[in-house]
């Protein structure tokens, strides 16, 4: 996996990002209730907090769990919620060490069919249906990685020509566009729940 992504807007996290199965996994754990650009800056912060080039499930899945936290708090803390994410991302490379060897790449690598994976997806721990969706269409659009089925398997996120998430970001101009979809789902989201009082 070496391609170039967008994610971060930052050129060395987006980097990472490109190249390591495992950040980019941890930046789609990390992507929930912050900025996109800041969940996806995150696996590089935590790779230069371990002062490495990248990040490691083995090595992280063995680190004591306070240290770990520790490293997620320093400022500028990784997430708004540093102790809750430092045990999501301690536990999903636990599972990665268990079910896959440490090899995150590993999760897509041999899937038959867009429905395995995103079965093995939402199988990670964090990893919701809609997580697991989105990440599936970040893999088919952006990473090369599409088993038969995977734009049925991704719903709505795997659509061609679509804004609706990660998925779809390739810079500022697309990122822009995503942001506003997301705003137009939040708002009609509540408006549908004021005009059900």
């Amino acid at each position: 996996m070496d391609v170039t992504l967008h994610l971060a807007q930052d050129p060395e996290a987006d980097a990472l990002l490109g190249r390591s199965p495992l950040a980019a996994l941890t930046g789609m754990l990390l992507d929930q209730q912050i900025p996109m650009e800041w969940a996806f800056k995150g696996p590089r912060t935590i790779a230069d907090r371990l002062g490495a080039g990248d990040l490691d499930a083995h090595e992280i899945a063995a680190m004591d769990p306070e240290a770990f936290a520790a490293l997620l708090y320093e400022k500028p803390a990784v997430h708004r919620y540093p102790g809750s994410m430092a045990k999501r991302v301690q536990q999903l490379c636990r599972y990665l060490v268990e079910h896959y060897d440490g090899d995150a790449e590993a999760v897509w690598k041999d899937a038959g069919s867009g429905a395995e994976l995103l079965k093995r997806l939402e199988d990670l721990p964090g990893f919701g249906r809609q997580k697991a969706q989105i990440f599936l269409a970040l893999l088919g659009k952006q990473l090369g990685v599409t088993p038969a089925g995977w734009r049925e398997a991704a719903g709505a996120y795997g659509e061609p020509g679509s804004h609706r998430s990660v998925a779809d970001i390739t810079g500022p101009d697309s990122l822009a566009r995503v942001r506003a979809h997301k705003q137009e789902m939040k708002a009609a989201a509540k408006a549908a729940k004021t005009a059900r009082k």
